[in-house]
């Protein structure tokens, strides 16, 4: 072999060795320091909405839940009553939100038996809530019944994914 040939070799070996090391430190220390949760703020929000200006034709809709039996007793908050997250509360205001593992999830569950995203729930037209398992290894529990569809949740009942219960709250 040719020397110019065997440096290259031996340059693009030692690359290879600090990229193993680069992502083994970033393996150990996510590992150590845990995943770094980002605050979702309302403030967020309401910068993405004044950024978007609406047509001057455009009419705001009227909310459909309303309308259509989500007034009075309908859930306005999702409660995470065990699991790690015991106490958290997230308000409902007709987005879907997502659970499971994964950073980016609404709720991220730190739980060894969730999948990275694991559950969705999201409101439908007639202003129910419904809960839809996203093909998690363990499964999603309505009630101790494992769902295989998309679901709609009565208020109070029990939502398990692993150690994790939720349930939607007036």
């Amino acid at each position: 072999m040719s020397e110019l040939t065997l440096t290259v070799m031996r340059l693009g070996f030692l690359a290879v060795l600090w990229l193993f090391v680069i992502v083994s430190v970033q393996v150990i220390r996510s590992d150590l320091f845990g995943t770094r949760v980002t605050q979702r703020s309302a403030r967020r929000a309401e910068g993405q909405r004044s950024q978007q200006r609406p047509a001057p034709q455009q009419r705001p809709q009227p909310d459909r839940r309303r309308q259509r039996g989500g007034g009075r007793g309908a859930p306005t908050k999702l409660v995470v009553t065990e699991g790690s997250l015991t106490g958290t509360t997230v308000a409902l205001q007709g987005q879907t939100i997502t659970l499971g593992r994964a950073h980016d999830s609404t709720i991220v569950l730190d739980d060894d038996y969730a999948s990275s995203k694991h559950a969705s729930i999201y409101p439908d037209r007639d202003g129910q809530w419904i809960v839809q398992d996203l093909g998690s290894t363990n499964g999603t529990y309505l009630d101790r019944t494992r769902l295989t569809t998309p679901t709609p949740i009565p208020p109070g009942a029990p939502i398990r994914i692993g150690k994790t219960v939720i349930e939607l709250r007036k």
